[in-house]
């Protein structure tokens, strides 16, 4: 169903466009890291719950952008176009639920995540969730417009509002931190902003009616509980899945944030690099989706289990490529980002032990679930990561800080673990053949 220049139009754009989304988040960090442990420790704390947040909204846009994908593969484009209001429609009315209570009770939410914390910590974490939970309905709306691109085949559309985006953080934080002072609440009002344009400008290029998606009225828009039902059937499996997986990270981070600010930034560092390292193979995770979603469409279950294999490999070729770049520069990105000595010499360490297991287990654990969710096998999914990453991360992070007192390193030893045993039970569920037993449309 697809040529290699096809793929290649698809896939590149894509893989661009999640580091650049990716570098957003990274720049806030990197950027103050120069007022000090305390505000890389805020940003860092406040960011995993963000990160929990916006994955609830990528799974939102992920359901809607498979029944797209598998209405096109079937030739219904006027159906494909009425999943897409109801996807626009439904990320719009649950990031307005999830922001109000984020911002209203931001100090006892804080508090119960990550315990006691240092004042200053606190009080940066306190301005930064307050700043970015008010981006939350605009990330959302452009996770929607951005997948939707996707689903039509436009994948650089999205790159480039991502690139701009970039541009545009990197500028206000320049402006905001160093010019007004204005620390980690500088760093949030500058990813507001590039949140709120970005959305402006895709919800504006969505009415063009030459694309396969595309909306005719944002002001017509209506609920249909059936095509929001289809969404959920596969936001909601999904949204568990990331969001649960999110939990899992912040039970964890709330376990660093009692071994003090060296750790913690230590932490935040190794935490940052490597998921930067795997953003570009989930932009090819993102172009599977849309791949197999229309070969599933079209019944083409053989070319599906093809796309789902070669575009695994892919993505694994440029992990590696990723991680072992990272690991060769990782003394020059400490000093760039003028980590502190003590927060520096342990960031490299756990870096190159980390990215030396990356390296092998993180693609298998991760890219064929997107084939499987693409088909509909998102229970199964959703199963799988949860129960992986509560028993392999949590339980084993928390056994080993608190019995054999191992700081950090027992971070990425409970998810070493958890990639590897999920890496051998997605093969063997890709092998069966049951993930394309599935009806979604």
């Amino acid at each position: 169903m697809y040529t290699k220049e096809q793929l290649k139009r698809l896939i590149v754009p894509l893989m661009f466009e999640q580091v650049l989304t990716a570098l957003m988040g990274s720049v806030d960090t990197i950027m103050v890291t120069n007022i000090g442990s305390a505000a890389i420790s805020a940003v860092s704390l406040v960011d995993s719950l963000n990160i929990l947040i916006i994955n609830i909204f990528a799974a939102m846009a992920t359901g809607g952008a498979i029944i797209c994908a598998q209405y096109l593969g079937s030739n219904q484009k006027d159906k494909a176009n009425q999943a897409l209001k109801q996807l626009i429609f439904s990320v719009t009315l649950i990031s307005i639920l999830i922001t109000i209570p984020c911002i209203l009770f931001r100090r006892p939410l804080l508090t119960l995540i990550f315990g006691s914390v240092e004042k200053s910590v606190m009080d940066n974490s306190l301005s930064y969730l307050y700043i970015t939970a008010l981006s939350y309905p605009f990330i959302a709306l452009y996770n929607a417009g951005a997948a939707s691109f996707r689903t039509s085949q436009n994948s650089k559309l999205p790159m480039a509002i991502a690139f701009g985006s970039n541009i545009l953080n990197i500028i206000g934080n320049v402006f905001f931190i160093f010019t007004l002072s204005l620390g980690v609440a500088g760093a949030a009002l500058s990813t507001l902003l590039s949140r709120i344009i970005s959305a402006a400008i895709i919800l504006i290029l969505l009415k063009q009616p030459k694309q396969d998606l595309y909306v005719d009225s944002y002001l017509s828009i209506r609920p249909e509980f059936q095509g929001i039902q289809q969404i959920l059937k596969i936001g909601i499996p999904t949204g568990i899945e990331n969001g649960m997986f999110q939990f899992g990270k912040l039970v964890i981070q709330s376990t660093i944030s009692t071994m003090g600010t060296t750790a913690i930034a230590a932490q935040a560092m190794v935490a940052m690099l490597e998921s930067f390292a795997c953003q570009a193979s989930i932009g090819v995770g993102l172009g599977m989706m849309t791949v197999v979603g229309k070969c599933v469409g079209a019944k083409e279950y053989e070319q599906a289990r093809h796309y789902t294999i070669s575009l695994t490999k892919l993505a694994w070729i440029v992990c590696i490529v990723f991680c072992a770049t990272i690991m060769l520069f990782i003394q020059q990105i400490t000093s760039l980002a003028g980590m502190e000595a003590e927060s520096a010499k342990l960031a490299i360490w756990l870096t190159r032990i980390v990215f030396a297991y990356k390296i092998i287990f993180w693609t298998p654990s991760f890219l064929p679930g997107y084939g499987l969710r693409a088909a509909g096998d998102v229970k199964f999914s959703m199963i799988t990561s949860t129960l992986s990453m509560w028993i392999c991360r949590v339980v084993v992070t928390i056994f080993l800080v608190h019995t054999f007192h191992m700081g950090p390193l027992a971070v990425w030893i409970g998810m070493g673990s958890d990639w590897t045993i999920r890496s051998f039970i997605f093969l063997a569920r890709f092998k069966s053949n049951k993930w394309l037993e599935h009806k979604v449309i």
